[in-house]
């Protein structure tokens, strides 16, 4: 988890706590770029064959931090969603979700380079994060 925790990070403070928590909740572009990159991350802590692409991905969090700056959310807006563990488990239950119907679980190591090596060879936003070993 170590590149990707501070990729995961900085995605997630695209999200915000607070008074504008309600309103990056309904950011549906950016909460799907903060879906794509605990993906990548899940996928790459679980299955050995399989790395991240750090510059790519932290280019991609700072996107989505930019974008939601750009729709008028502060950064203590952003930063304060970091902290918030509710939101932290609905990624989780969604990125699982995704798992799921995909054919994969986050249980299964296997299942996940299965899965990794597919978002990869398809070129999806998920494997644009991801590099085989």
């Amino acid at each position: 988890m170590k590149w990707v925790s501070s990729i995961v990070i900085s995605a997630v403070i695209v999200m915000s706590a607070g008074t504008a928590q309600a309103g990056l909740e309904d950011e549906k572009d950016i909460n799907q770029g903060l879906l794509v990159i605990a993906a990548a991350d899940k996928i790459r802590r679980a299955c050995d064959s399989i790395g991240g692409r750090l510059f790519r991905a932290q280019s991609y969090a700072n996107s989505l931090k930019d974008l939601a700056a750009d729709r008028g959310y502060s950064d203590d807006e952003i930063d304060a969603y970091v902290n918030d563990k509710q939101e932290k488990a609905k990624m989780r239950e969604r990125r699982n979700a995704y798992f799921e119907s995909k054919g994969a679980s986050n249980l299964d190591a296997q299942s996940l380079c299965v899965l990794g090596q597919d978002e990869i060879a398809r070129g999806t936003q998920i494997g644009q994060l991801l590099k085989a070993k």
